[in-house]
């Protein structure tokens, strides 16, 4: 079987590879659709990769393979950059050369992969200043193998923008967005996880033709037509955030807390958002200052589909989540205790997520008891990537 070591390469680098995967893969070549390296990455990587979060993954092993490149992580590549930004390299590199009359013969390398990175790293070590039309430094419009919009072939382009399509590698802005599980949250990787929360119910006038279901009644009619038409599909769905924004154990994470939010309202049209300190009693708030009250018997009317996120730390005096008049605030309706007001919640809506900032493998040595019988009430993700794709699963109901 072809390339079979290949797969276990990819399996290596924690590319989930199956049977199936494979069995694909030789199909592919046998209907031809394989002729040259940028195929073979192509369709393999359609075959093998079925989750963002595995693509980096999946360059490095192939990379590996068929390049003998060892490509580091994206987290241990950093060092390098580094290296690079402390050098005038990315604001000389990007200028470019005006005056268009250096006329250079074009200079074809062929250094073995790691023999060009290796050469590369000693190069950087070395340079002390910008250079321009050489064949020895990292620089611009030379025949060096390392640089850009020059004329050289098979090099490594430093930042600017590919001219001969021949590099092989390249150094600079590695754009990304890291997708793996335990990854730190970051603007990009939020908005695409929350992309998937979505409620595609049928809306507005019948004026779309229902294809499966014409065809079944023709067949069902002895081949007589008769047109089925349905309403579009529309995303209708409400999300509803509560934010624990008082009190000195979530000061840590209101930087983290603030993104979240922020990626929630570019995400969801509909979002509502209330404040409560540390537990939740007979009133909400509308604002951060928490001066403007809203009703939680008003909140509990809302539609029993509505989606509800509660981000919180869960953690205060058992007083504040078990007693009547235990909320630590003044003003606050808590002639109720907390916990009766937590259980009314989860029991109007049917999809309630509580995302705790904790980091999960912290929970079962979290000493709190407010803590743990919350997590008695509520489904709790932790505040990571992790946590917002699997709540992004439970509030979709699956």
């Amino acid at each position: 079987m072809l390339f079979i070591d290949f797969f276990y390469t990819l399996r290596g680098y924690g590319v989930p590879v199956t049977v199936e995967n494979i069995l694909e893969f030789e199909k592919a070549i046998e209907k031809g659709l394989i002729s040259d390296i940028d195929e073979l990455y192509t369709v393999s990587r359609l075959i093998c990769v079925k989750k963002i979060e595995d693509i980096d993954n999946f360059d490095r092993a192939f990379s590996s393979y068929f390049l003998g490149l060892d490509l580091p992580k994206i987290e241990d590549i950093s060092d390098l950059y580094r290296l690079l930004e402390n050098k005038p390299f990315k604001e000389w590199l990007d200028e470019q050369i005006k005056s268009g009359n250096l006329k250079l013969d074009d200079v074809r390398w062929n250094i073995p992969p790691e023999e060009l990175f290796k050469r590369f790293i000693e190069t950087v070590m070395k340079q002390t200043e910008a250079h321009h039309g050489g064949n020895k430094w990292v620089g611009t419009e030379g025949t060096s193998p390392f640089g850009h919009s020059g004329k050289s072939y098979r090099g490594i382009r430093v930042y600017g923008e590919s001219g001969q399509m021949s590099a092989i590698k390249t150094i600079g802005e590695r754009r990304y967005i890291d997708y793996s599980i335990d990854a730190g949250l970051k603007s990009e990787n939020i908005r695409q996880a929350l992309g998937f929360l979505k409620n595609m119910v049928p809306k507005g006038p019948k004026d779309e033709i229902d294809l499966d279901e014409t065809i079944y009644q023709m067949a069902k009619n002895g081949g007589e037509i008769e047109f089925i038409f349905k309403s579009e599909l529309r995303d209708d769905i409400n999300v509803v955030l509560l934010i624990d924004n008082g009190g000195y154990s979530m000061t840590p994470y209101a930087r983290l807390v603030s993104l979240v939010f922020s990626k929630m309202k570019d995400r969801f049209r509909n979002l509502s958002t209330y404040y409560f300190r540390n537990c939740v009693y007979g009133n909400l708030f509308i604002n951060p200052q928490r001066t403007k009250i809203y009703s939680t018997e008003k909140f509990l009317s809302k539609r029993p589909d509505t989606r509800v996120i509660i981000i919180g730390d869960a953690a205060m005096a058992p007083e504040e989540l078990f007693s009547p008049q235990g909320s630590i605030e003044y003003g606050v309706d808590d002639s109720k205790p907390g916990y009766y007001w937590l259980e009314r919640i989860n029991k109007r809506f049917r999809y309630c997520v509580w995302l705790n900032p904790i980091r999960k493998g912290r929970w079962d040595r979290y000493g709190s008891q407010t803590f743990q019988e919350i997590r008695k009430i509520f489904h709790m993700e932790d505040l990571t990537l992790g946590g917002i794709k699997s709540m992004v699963e439970y509030l979709k109901g699956e």
